[in-house]
């Protein structure tokens, strides 16, 4: 057995602390990766897969990645999913006995990683801790180490709820703690499971509320413990938790945001063609980070939205204003982010002229913003500081065009430091004196090829050719280095001057990394006043964004009702007319008060049904955001939650059906909402057969009208359904409108009260070149339907009226006189298992005609389904 080398062994011993991750060990200018490490490594950095080896050590794969470029590579980890564990030297190689001391300084994760290729400009890189009760509640704490920010909440005894926070905010990391199982939660892939650390550090105390629930203290400590564990240096940087309630902000579930594309569109995933691509018109990347925040959460607060829309009106009304205050946020940097770099220790002094490019354009930005007059922004911006001292540290000291490293010179201005005027005058008289030294050897010796050069090996000398050699005086050059064709000589004059100058060099990058980390901390005192002003530009950058987008497209400023009233005249849907290539949206309004909660949609397909309900739900969204919106005028309420179901999927991971998902999606509505809710029901039961479906459908607008009493829109295809209104005094029928030319269908998109009478999906199918052949035998078929009686007649059972149904119940069906196929041959015998099966059948008939299905609850209807499937199949 071969003998380790002292460093192998150092190797291995730092490598078994941090099992689960990459360790990166640093050997000079490379991070290497040994063992299975470097075998992984080189796979999914697509980067050479080498092997060390020597005597003692045989066959041990590796692979290395340069420090300068390191960044790259970690951010395609981390991408992928994995830690990384950065190890470097903490000893000078020059006084080290034997090995130099290397640790681990930092473990990189999803959720931690402050830089590189995974941070996006306009998102919000937040990791979170989750801590579940013996009591069922949980507390929920989440954070941007980029930005500092921190955000805490006690959730209900609910998973949903929980799931809902966890998909709300993007998570790039959950921590939990190990004795959690997450396996309800559905999102192994963002896990990280710690042992349970929950006393709160002293140095996140002044963090704390001191007021705040000791659940969300319990959470906090966990996921600030992991910081300390993980990033082993100063969080100074982190903001002071915000302890917010869920139920503060309008409630969208994850199937809710995604239906109505509110930041990425269902079929890439795209911010294309979403709402806050047309919205997010900010100009600075923290704008950009809060626009995507505030539709994802908006609010309920009639006063906050109000304050919102005053802002966004006096930017419209001083249009010159709006456009040079575009101008002066263009050369605003990312404040939020340079400020936790320069607390985190990674900030270079090119990120440092950024914030002085930024903080110089604030006294005139803040100048334009008290022009308009608007009390709401002058109580925004007389908080903000002006910074003028930390502006003057910064022009005085760096350099217009600094290098990205801090290490190699090249930083301070000249002026700023007298010492270090200095040595950079040393360095450059000493260079003067180099560049003119080469002409005078030439003339003292004759020899006219003699040159004067330099390398960091051998430093500063005299090359002469060999058959030179000989015209050179004895005794004043001293041979130092020998080459093929040549010999390099120095002169004591010579040396003089090298050391003078390298001397000057190095003292010089010394110092002028010492003054640099000055500067540093000197940022570091502005920390929390730089998140203020960051917080303050970034919503003034979002408001006028939202000015743009609402005169570019005619937006108006929506009211809102104390009564509960929703009416829209005009109304548009934002993105749709928007990615209209031709023709001309066609705008609808809507009415909804106390006597008209429900509107149950019918029309053809393609007619723009579903169109027409995300349009409210979006303009209710943007209005609660602090946009205007698109219609001619907007009467709104406040809605603490929308729920839509709108469109067809499955989750095939989960098992579930497309069918089932319709269902439980279904589910969160009929549970979660309140009177101040929005419903958005899209063909709800078309999963199913058409009987089942027409059952379940009128059900659920049974107890949405009975029992939950939200706005809710209804689209069907099941126009027995139209005949509810006349039992449900709250829900009115309207049908989108379609004309018949020539044999043609012409859809006019405008929604009309009443009901429709005709779906034409199979003018649809023709509009999707379906087979001549098919359409033909399709539109023989449906005249068949129609004109078929039994048809009609058990159409009309399934949604018979409700009053005539609790006056007078269903009687039970009798067995013997049950019409029904027959299952089996008249012809031969019928054997014991088969009278047997056609007894089970009869039995379920009976059962399910007995049934009163239109009581059932849409889970009761399930369950129901779900027995007498069983049944048969046994």
């Amino acid at each position: 057995m071969s003998e380790e080398t002292p460093m192998m062994k150092q190797y291995k011993q730092i490598k078994s602390q941090y099992e689960d991750t990459f360790l990166f060990y640093r050997l000079g200018d490379f991070y290497e990766l040994f063992f299975d490490d470097a075998v992984k490594a080189a796979r999914e950095l697509e980067i050479t897969l080498t092997r060390r080896g020597s005597k003692n050590e045989q066959h041990i794969p590796m692979c290395g990645v340069p420090y300068h470029s390191a960044e790259q590579y970690i951010s395609t980890l981390i991408e992928k999913g994995y830690k990384i564990a950065i190890c470097e030297q903490v000893e000078d190689p020059k006084t080290a006995k034997g090995v130099v001391k290397r640790e681990v300084v930092q473990i990189i994760t999803p959720g931690t990683i402050m830089e590189g290729r995974a941070i996006q400009d306009n998102e919000n890189n937040y990791i979170a801790a989750l801590y579940p009760f013996q009591d069922g509640t949980a507390a929920f704490v989440k954070a941007d180490l980029t930005t500092g920010e921190t955000a805490g909440a006690v959730l209900d005894k609910d998973i949903r709820e929980w799931k809902r926070e966890i998909t709300r905010t993007d998570l790039k990391e959950l921590v939990i703690p190990a004795f959690f199982d997450t396996g309800s939660l559905g999102m192994p892939s963002l896990v990280y499971s710690v042992e349970e650390e929950t006393e709160l550090q002293e140095e996140f105390h002044h963090l704390y509320p001191k007021d705040a629930d000791k659940k969300v203290e319990t959470a906090f400590a966990l996921l600030t413990n992991y910081f300390s564990r993980t990033q082993k240096r100063s969080l100074a940087h982190l903001q002071p938790l915000f302890v917010y309630r869920p139920k503060d902000s309008m409630q969208l579930d994850l199937h809710s945001r995604r239906n109505l594309e509110l930041t990425e569109t269902m079929i890439d995933n795209k911010k294309k063609g979403s709402l806050l691509w047309l919205l997010d018109q900010t100009v600075t990347a923290m704008g950009g980070r809060l626009a995507k925040k505030w539709l994802e959460e908006p609010l309920l607060d009639v006063r906050e939205i109000q304050n919102r829309h005053s802002l966004v009106q006096s930017f419209l009304d001083f249009y010159f204003e709006r456009e040079e205050l575009r101008e002066r946020l263009r050369h605003v940097y990312d404040l939020e982010r340079l400020a936790g770099k320069t607390s985190y220790g990674n900030v270079n002094a090119r990120e440092l002229v950024q914030l002085r490019r930024s903080l110089q354009e604030l006294p005139d930005l803040f100048g334009i913003l008290e022009n308009l007059n608007n009390l709401y922004m002058q109580e925004l911006t007389g908080r903000a500081d002006d910074f003028s001292d930390l502006r003057q540290l910064l022009e005085e000291s760096l350099k217009e065009d600094p290098p990205i490293s801090i290490t190699e010179g090249g930083l301070i201005k000249e002026g700023y430091h007298d010492e270090l005027d200095q040595y950079k005058e040393a360095s450059k008289n000493g260079k003067d004196w180099i560049s003119s030294l080469e002409q005078k050897e030439r003339e003292a010796t004759g020899i006219k090829s003699l040159k004067v050069g330099f390398n960091k090996v051998f430093g500063y000398y005299i090359e002469v050719t060999k058959p030179n050699i000989s015209y050179l005086p004895e005794g004043r050059y001293e041979r130092k280095q020998t080459l093929t064709n040549a010999e390099r000589y120095v002169t004591p004059e010579l040396k003089e001057k090298e050391a003078m100058i390298l001397g000057a060099e190095e003292n010089s990058t010394e110092l002028e990394y010492q003054l640099f980390i000055e500067i540093r901390d000197k940022v570091k005192e502005y920390l929390h006043a730089l998140q203020h002003t960051a917080r303050i530009i970034s919503e003034i950058d979002v408001l006028q964004g939202f000015a743009c987008v609402s005169e570019r497209q005619q937006y108006v400023r929506p009211v809102f009702s104390h009564h509960r009233r929703l009416r829209i005249e005009e109304g548009r849907h934002p993105v749709v007319e928007q990615m209209l290539e031709q023709g001309e949206y066609v705008a609808n309004d809507i009415s909804l008060d106390a006597d008209n909660e429900m509107l149950l949609i019918t029309g053809p397909n393609m007619a723009g049904k579903s169109t027409y309900m995300r349009q409210i739900a979006l303009i209710s969204i943007m209005a609660q955001a602090g946009c205007f919106v698109p219609a001619q005028n907007a009467e709104l309420p406040i809605f603490d939650q929308v729920f839509t179901r709108i469109g067809a999927s499955d989750d095939l991971t989960a098992g579930q059906s497309t069918f089932m998902v319709e269902m439980l999606e279904t589910r969160q509505a009929l549970s979660m909402a309140t009177p101040d809710s929005l419903i958005l029901l899209d063909e709800i039961g078309r999963g199913t057969s058409t009987y089942d479906g027409m059952a379940l459908a009128q059900s659920i607008v049974e107890y949405l009208h009975e029992e939950v009493g939200a706005k809710t829109l209804f689209s069907t295809h099941y126009h027995e359904l139209t005949t509810l209104e006349n039992s449900l005094f709250r829900l009115n029928n309207v049908h989108v409108r379609a004309v018949e030319e020539n044999g043609e269908i012409v859809f006019l998109h405008k929604v009309e009260k009443g009901k429709a009478d005709r779906s034409y999906g199979i003018y649809v199918a023709k509009l999707a070149e379906l087979p001549v052949e098919v359409l033909d035998r399709a539109e023989t078929l449906l005249k068949q339907f129609e004109g078929s009686p039994s048809v009609k007649t058990d159409a009309a059972a399934a949604v018979e009226t409700k009053q005539e149904e609790e006056q007078s119940p269903l009687p039970e069906a009798e067995p013997e006189k049950a019409q029904q196929l027959k299952l089996f041959s008249d012809s031969g015998e019928t054997t014991l298992e088969q009278k047997e099966e056609e007894e089970t059948i009869r039995k379920v008939l009976h059962e399910l005609k007995s049934t009163d299905v239109l009581r059932l609850s849409p889970i009761e209807a399930l369950e129901t389904l779900y027995k007498y499937q069983q049944k048969l199949k046994s």
